[in-house]
């Protein structure tokens, strides 16, 4: 009997297991089908990224933030910007179409290096480099380890210092063995698209979200079983990291700009930009007042102008 039970719950979970693996893969399926690659894929020494190339003009790469893909680039700046810059968007490693490193997520410094290599495959060889968040302190790690490689660095609502506060649960579950290996295909076949969208409202808070935002972005894409665990890695890591870049901030010669909210909950403008205005040598910093997390959608303006600023400090412009 006792045998018997053991088969009979053996063959139930490997039921479940294969239901929640297909709905995980058909939840994924809608997403890619939905919003497909925008650019093109390159082979990067054997990894494929996903790459979208606009306008006309001095380089200019945009590097996304945490969770995201892209499309975060792509929906009003970049085609802005595309008027008077050659605009590169990037996937980072593991979102959107680009392709894990390895398994561990991916460091920053090793994320810079393959979107330095993308960037010189697409003819650019010391572009300007901004980064949004966790794209921020990828773009300072650009910067600090490879500051022959970029002209400019604007670095908007980026971590940039250590901080104390815990990493988040879900990242805590989602990036050890055991959630990545159950946790993360429940979340993929049974969390709704609309949890994402609320997600999304808080990182805008206090501003709204933009109309069309959530729609163009493709909210389903981070949902996805291969984006929640390069994700979760690559946030359990960086705080060691930034801890791992900070002395290499005064080798940062190129002109910088910093952007960031006062309003900024996610980032907090006093913890990092405050203090990395003084660590890395000629930079600026605009502060943006009431502004939260997202200024490049809801202060775009301030944004433009901190690049032009950045271009001009060049010679670029």
């Amino acid at each position: 009997m006792a045998g018997k039970l053991l088969i009979a719950v053996g063959l139930s979970l490997a039921a479940l297991a294969l239901a929640v693996a297909w709905l995980a893969a058909r939840h994924e399926a809608r997403a890619e089908a939905s919003h497909p690659p925008q650019g093109q894929i390159l082979d990067i020494g054997g990894h494929r990224v996903h790459a979208l190339v606009m306008g006309r003009g001095p380089d200019l790469v945009l590097i996304h933030g945490a969770s995201g893909n892209l499309r975060d680039m792509t929906f009003s700046l970049a085609p802005r910007l595309a008027e008077r810059y050659r605009v590169i968007a990037i996937d980072r490693p593991g979102l959107g179409y680009t392709d894990r490193i390895n398994r561990r997520g991916a460091s920053i410094a090793q994320q810079a290096e393959l979107l330095m290599k993308t960037t010189r495959q697409l003819g650019a060889e010391r572009p300007i480099v901004l980064g949004h968040s966790y794209g921020g302190a990828v773009a300072l790690a650009w910067a600090a380890y490879y500051p022959e490689d970029l002209s400019a660095l604007v670095a908007v609502s980026s971590p940039s210092m250590p901080w104390t506060a815990p990493l988040d649960p879900l990242y805590r579950v989602t990036s050890s063995w055991l959630g990545s290996a159950l946790a993360v295909p429940l979340i993929t076949a049974f969390v709704p698209d609309s949890r994402v969208d609320e997600a999304v409202e808080s990182i805008f808070a206090p501003q709204p979200v933009p109309e069309g935002y959530a729609a163009h972005v493709g909210t389903g894409l981070t949902l996805r079983r291969v984006s929640l665990r390069a994700n979760a890695d690559q946030r359990a890591s960086l705080l060691d990291e930034i801890i791992a870049l900070q002395p290499y901030y005064a080798r940062i010669t190129v002109p910088t700009e910093l952007v960031h909210g006062s309003a900024d909950t996610t980032v907090g403008l006093s913890i990092h930009s405050e203090i990395l205005v003084d660590r890395i040598p000629g930079a600026t910093l605009t502060r943006l007042p009431g502004i939260g997390h997202m200024p490049h959608h809801v202060a775009e303006d301030a944004v433009v102008a901190a690049i032009d600023r950045a271009a001009a400090r060049a010679g670029l412009r």
